[in-house]
Order: C-alpha cells, then structure tokens, then sequence
C-alpha cells in the first residue's frame, strides 16, 4: 500500500470556475489538521512552460525558488499553505511530450511503436508521483488544468484512471468542481450541465467522489439530493462553493461544508483533529476591519487584465493585513501615460508601484511614474523592469545623461545604463535564457532596505530577467545620490537601489512577490505599506496645519 494518498481536482463545465483556489483551500485544511500537503498542476497546453506566454494569456507567469517558470496557480498554493513549490508542481503537455520524444531518441523504448497510451500516459503517471515518492508528503494534490471533455485533457484523465485503479481503494480519490448556473428567468438553479460534466468522466471511466459546485446561490437540500442521487455521490460529499468576498474565505467555507472531513474519510485517514486556523482567521479578520485606507498606483502595461500582476495584488492584501489597512490598487496603463496628462494620473496616489515586464511598449511612462514619485517624494517601489526605469530616470534627470536607456530598447544607446550580461549577449533561444530563481543577495547595513528586512544582511530573492544594471555606471550614481543597497557577491550584479535622502524609494531586480505569503507577508511590501501610510498622514496634517 502506498505511503502517500493522492487527490485529483478535475473541472468540468467551464474553465475558470478556482480549480486552483479549491486545491488550495483543500490542502490548507489538511495541512492544518497536521498533515504534510502539497499540490502540483497539470497543463493541458504544448508550450513547455508560461516562460514564453504573453500574460493577457494566461495570466502571470510564476517563478519558483529553483528556477522553473510555472502557471500562476502555484502561486495560490504558496500563499495558502506557506510551502515551496519547485519544477515538480507544474507539468505541461509540452514537457511530457518532449520528454517522451527524448527518450525515443535516445533508443529508450527498444524500436517499439511510441503512442499517447501507454508510453504519454506512463510519462504522465510517473511525473503526478514524482513529490508522492519523495517521501515529504502524506497527501498529495493533483489538479488537472481545463475541463472534462477537452481533446488535450484526455491523456491526463486517462493516467488519472489508470492510477486510480493501480493505487487501489481509499489511495485515490477524485474531487470534480462544476457549476450549477442560476436562470434568473425561470427563477431557479440548474443541475444538468453538472449532471452531464459528471457522465462526461465517468465516460472516460472516472467515477467523482466528491462533487464541489460553484454557486451563486445558496444550494437547497433538495438539490444537494438530486445531485447526489444523478451523480452517484453521497450528499455529504455534494459540497456548496457560493461565490466569496474574498479568495482567502474559501478554505473557511470548504471547513463548514466539510469538504476536509469528506476527503479524509474517503481515504480512510483519521479525521479526529480539528483545522488549526486561529492565524489564518486572524489575517483574515485584520484584511476584513482595517483601520484605514491608502492608495496605490500600480503602473504596468498589462494593467487590463488582473492575473498579470497576481501576486503584486495578493502581496498589497497580505502587507494591507499587518498593517491594518485597505490598500485599494489603482492600475495606470503606461502606454496611456503622457506628458500632457500624468499629473493628471498621478493625482491622488499615496505610493507608486512600477511593474515588472518586457519590452519597449509603455517604458516612457514608466519613466514618468518614477519621476513624479522621485520629485514628489511620494514612497515609491520597483520591481524588475520597474527597478531599471527607475534607473534610467535617474540617468537622464539627475546625471543629465540624455539618452540615457536599456540595450533592451535600443541597442545602440550612448549611455546603457541597463544592459545585457556578457554571457546572455550570444542566445538566442528565448526560453530559459534568463537569470531565473532564487539568487542570494548582501545587504547594506544602515540603508533602507537593511531596515525593511528587518536588520538582515543576507537575504535570498526570485529573479526572473535578462538585462542587468551596467556596473560601469555605479561610481556615477552613488556620486550622484541613488546607491546600490543589494549585491549579488558571486556575480558583483546590482539587486537593489535606493535615494537614501528620499523618504522611501527602493527598486528591487528580483520579484518580491513571489514570496510573500498569508503566514509570512513580504517585507518589501509591509514596508513599503507602512511608508505609504505614513505619507498619506503626513500630507493630511499638513493640508489641516
């Protein structure tokens, strides 16, 4: 018998219904019960990782300590359970087949016909039990991306089936979420597309164990029974998931409709503690009564779509949390920004965040951000490309270096402040081409990020970036006012910069957000939180003076 269990999140319906948010909150629950947990997501798409997707694509493309670029999903996973994920937690349909291509190559498979089963599906199977062998966890979940009934789901819930059988009784067990639309016109819920979403699996020879139905209203007793009795579910494993306030009420929800009691009993494991949620309620609890409010730009130029900038947005709730207050996000395409009209943009704001990305488009307004909250004094933080406009803001206004600007834009620039690594100058391969995953990082004792990492002079921080800050510049700007706060020692690279004499101004090459977490928020962000608020009361006194 195996040592770990394993729980399959399936979809059906339609895509978008928190597949990732349920997996999450599941494993929330049974991590707070003592259990070690952990998730992983399969990709249904070709591409061999998000590295190379545009984000109105598929959202923001999340980075893990060891450098594998992933699907945003595992950044739930993080946040809610405070646990690393790595390469392992993310598998793509391009990835099996590559790998699968790779061996046939190689010879591996003895001049046998290579076909989806059994050698795609074998593939499949090995890569779902990959963190179960490791012998860290006692459940793992699997959450299967897309829906039921898709062409490019079909091998995946085949190794599905497969393992079920291979795993045998209460090892296995499948959680399919689905939708129970309401028709305002005829005034009631509907089960049959859950009903047909169900037999679509079992067509496939996958029985649910447990139903979760995404709701907008609330599921009546009634309901719960026909479900179970069409579905060949017990009721108590029909679970409501009615539309919250908030992603971080989901894991509460899920306990008082006893998905967590369910799950463990249908893998035969003892369900006789109770969740241990007092920190998580506490955030939630300080998320949902904040003591006051600020307001924070966030300019970026995928601003229209919310999943691009993901974890910037998880991170402000997570920092908002400690420190007690809302932090309302206003997104400012920088395309949009002119300089007719960025006062005009900027009004209002309490902080600036200027976002990572890639690319030419939108840089100049960038540019404009960052120089309004240079001159204004207004606590300013960025992250990546966001770190690099701010430098070459600083280059042109401060150092009078007018043409001043990154070889990402324009190669043949007089003054590359940002440029590229002599080692990346010859690649031309787009994917893993990058400075990617964790990366340690010397603090400066004494400056301003010394003090928001709380006195820490060694810290380790997520990268994912080409260009660099050019060294030969550093002598220059330190001169001028902007230091370099954070180094690489093994690369001599810049990771952070700062304008000690301005109130709070810090750009960051790696990507804080990453980390921040429920349990642990980011310190950048709670910093950065605490600075904006400070502002805020500053300029109120002094309108009241």
């Amino acid at each position: 018998m195996p040592d770990t269990k394993y729980v399959f999140v399936t979809g059906g319906v339609t895509s978008s219904l928190g597949k990732g948010i349920i997996a999450a909150s599941l494993a929330k629950l049974l991590q707070a019960r003592g259990y070690k947990t952990t998730i992983q997501k399969l990709d249904p798409y070709i591409n061999v990782d998000p590295g190379t997707l545009n984000p109105y694509e598929h959202g923001e493309c999340y980075v893990t300590d060891d450098g594998a670029e992933t699907d945003l999903d595992l950044g739930h996973y993080e946040r809610f359970l405070n646990v690393k994920t790595s390469q392992a937690n993310n598998v793509t349909t391009g990835r099996i087949y590559q790998s699968v291509i790779e061996k046939e190559r190689r010879g591996e498979f003895l001049g046998k016909t290579v076909q989806v089963v059994p050698h795609i599906t074998n593939e499949i199977k090995e890569r779902i039990q990959i963190l179960g062998n490791s012998g860290e966890y006692d459940i793992v979940i699997t959450e299967i991306g897309g829906t039921v009934g898709d062409i490019e789901s079909l091998p995946y819930i085949e190794a599905v089936r497969q393992l079920l059988w291979e795993l045998g009784d209460n090892n296995g067990i499948v959680v399919h979420l689905t939708l129970v639309p309401y028709l305002s016109a005829a005034g009631e819920l509907k089960t049959k597309p859950t009903q047909h979403s169900v037999k679509t699996l079992m067509e496939s020879g996958i029985k649910a164990d447990i139903l979760v139905c995404r709701t907008e209203h609330e599921l009546s007793d009634d309901i719960k029974q026909k479900l179970a009795l069409f579905c060949n579910v017990k009721k108590e494993a029909v679970i409501q998931s009615i539309d919250a306030s908030t992603i971080y009420d989901v894991p509460v929800m899920m306990q008082d409709e006893g998905l967590d009691t369910v799950a463990l009993q249908k893998l035969n494991l003892p369900d006789n503690t109770k969740p241990d949620l007092d920190q998580w309620n506490e955030f939630l609890d300080r998320h949902k009564h904040p003591k006051s409010e600020v307001t924070i730009g966030l300019i970026g130029k995928y601003v229209e779509l919310q999943d691009s900038y993901k974890s910037i947005l998880e991170s402000f709730i997570h920092a908002g949390a400690i420190n007690e207050v809302k932090v309302n996000v206003r997104s400012i395409h920088s395309e949009f920004i002119t300089a007719q009209n960025f006062e005009e943009k900027m009004k209002g704001l309490q902080g600036i965040l200027v976002a990572p990305g890639f690319g030419e488009r939108g840089i100049e307004g960038k540019i404009k951000a960052v120089r309004y909250a240079r001159e204004n004094e207004i606590p300013f933080l960025g992250i990546c490309l966001g770190m690099q406009m701010a430098v070459i803001e600083f280059a042109r206004n401060v150092l009078k270096l007018k043409d001043a600007n990154s070889t990402e834009m324009d190669e043949y620039t007089d003054h590359p402040v940002i440029s590229l690594m002599e080692e990346q100058k010859s690649i031309t391969n787009k994917g893993g081409t990058m400075r990617l995953g964790a990366w340690e990082c010397q603090i400066k004792e004494g400056s301003l990020v010394h003090k928001a990492y709380h006195g820490r002079t060694s810290i380790s921080e997520r990268h994912r970036h080409r260009y660099e800050f050019n060294n030969d510049y550093k002598e220059e700007f330190e001169k001028a006012g902007m230091i370099a706060s954070g180094i690489n020692t093994d690369t001599d690279l810049v990771e952070i910069i700062e304008i000690p004499s301005h109130p709070w101004f810090i750009g960051v090459q790696y990507h804080p957000e990453y980390k921040s977490t429920v349990a642990n928020p980011h310190p950048l962000f709670v910093g950065f939180v605490k600075a904006v608020l400070l502002h805020k009361r500053q300029q109120t006194n002094a309108s009241l003076a």
